[in-house]
Parts: structure tokens; sequence; C-alpha cells
């Protein structure tokens, strides 16, 4: 039987991380030299299995030379071999891998791989949400917390969720860890495709912080905010964040 396209997303974002946590259990490296090593064998399997699946399909990956001529293909796979290099070669929990599929531009098809949770959430089997935390948690950088995304959340009464990478904060709303993911650091797309399409088969709200739609398959890769959060809060979340002010 063949793979539909978020079984293959799966079956590879999970495969990645068995090898991220065996490389990891090693011990033979540690800090940025076990990234740097946990980056390359996971991009190099997930790049070969996609394109042997897909043949037909674009690839831009975090970790390969960009090849211009995905812009031309409807169908492009965004990959993410480790998001949260950091929080993976310090030996936390909270990092991903990301495998999704841009279709026209729409995130349409995501899988995030939990490996140090033992998790793998995928658009093709939303879970159901649960109910909004008492209080209200939003998600902020572990490193360097957004102002934008501090103010918001002391306007909301909501508390701040430290966590590592794009891939793990945005699973954690999914999970009901959190009920916002506001970010305005910046990113690119292979850090948040993934989640976003996971995020969105769920039943969660996601968009740029002006309230735009997050469009993929750019020429310029870069994307500046974004926005994951419970729809009944979406709106209350959008103004805030517009009104923001600095000091």
């Amino acid at each position: 039987m063949t793979e539909n396209d978020a079984q293959l997303a799966a079956r590879l974002a999970d495969a990645a991380g068995r090898i991220l946590l065996d490389l990891r259990a090693a011990g033979d490296l540690a800090g940025k030299a076990l990234g740097q090593a946990g980056d390359e064998a996971a991009n190099a399997m997930l790049c070969r299995e996609l394109r042997a699946a897909r043949p037909d399909d674009a690839l831009l990956s975090e970790e390969e030379k960009d090849n211009p001529a995905r812009l031309a293909s409807h169908r492009v796979w965004i990959v993410d071999p480790l998001d949260g290099t950091r929080e993976y070669g310090e030996g936390r929990s909270d990092w991903a891998v990301h495998v999704a599929l841009a279709i026209d531009g729409v995130a349409s098809v995501g899988a995030v791989a939990l490996p140090g949770l033992g998790l793998t959430l995928t658009s093709g089997a939303p879970s159901a949400l649960a109910p909004a935390n008492e209080p209200l948690r939003m998600l902020v950088s572990r490193t360097r917390p957004a102002a934008e995304a501090v103010q918001v959340a002391e306007r909301m009464g909501a508390e701040l969720l430290a966590m590592g990478s794009a891939g793990a904060k945005a699973m954690a709303v999914v999970r009901g860890e959190a009920d916002i993911y506001l970010h305005t650091g910046g990113q690119y797309e292979w850090d948040n495709c993934a989640p976003v399409a996971v995020a969105q088969a769920a039943g969660l709200h996601v968009s740029r912080v002006d309230g735009s739609p997050l469009r993929y398959n750019n020429a310029d890769t870069y994307l500046p905010d974004l926005l994951i959060c419970r729809r009944e809060l979406a709106d209350e979340v959008l103004r805030l964040a517009s009104e923001y002010s600095p000091g």
C-alpha cells in the first residue's frame, strides 16, 4: 500500500528523531559538535528518502543549498532536520524534527517529531484539543523572549512558559500545555511550516501577527512573525499585538 503524504512525513520525522537520539546516546560528541553531526545525519536521510518517495516534488531544507527551481513547483517539501540544535546538544527534550509539504504556498501536510518526549504529531491524525489553561499560558523563547509577547501576556493575565525550539513551542499549544505562541523575532520557512500544518489540522488559529495568512515556498524564505493559538483567543491576541509599544 502506497503511503500518503501525511504518513510519509510522519514516518520520516520519526526516523530522523531516532537517528538523533541514537547519535546523542552514543556519547561520542557533545554541544555544538553533536548538533552539527545530528543536523547532517538527519538531513541526509530525510533528503534521500523524500527524493526517492516523491521524485517529482521540490525540496527546501535548512541544511541543503537552495535550488531556485522549487519556485516553479506546486509541491515543495520543507524540512528542518533538527529544530533546536542548542537544546539537542545540551541533552534537553525541547527540540524537534520538522517534515512538511507546502502545496501552492500553503502548509498542507506536516509532521513534528518530539523525540525527547517519544512523540510525533502529524496533520494526518490530529488529536482533540484540551480545555484552555487557567490562567492562560503563553510560550516564549527560553533565551530571548520577545518583548511583544511579554507585553501581550501581561495584558491578558497569561503566565509565561519558556521553551526551546519553535517546533516544541508550537506543539505545546497543540498538546494543551500552553494556549498561545506569539513569535516576532523572525524565523525561516523550515522553522514553522510543519508546526503550522499540524496546528491547523488540530483546529488552532495560525497566521502572521497582522492576521494575514502564512505563505511558503517564497524566494526569500525569511518569515518575520507567527501566531499559533486557540481560535477563541486569536482576535484578542492580534488586537493586543497591534497595540504593542516598546518601553
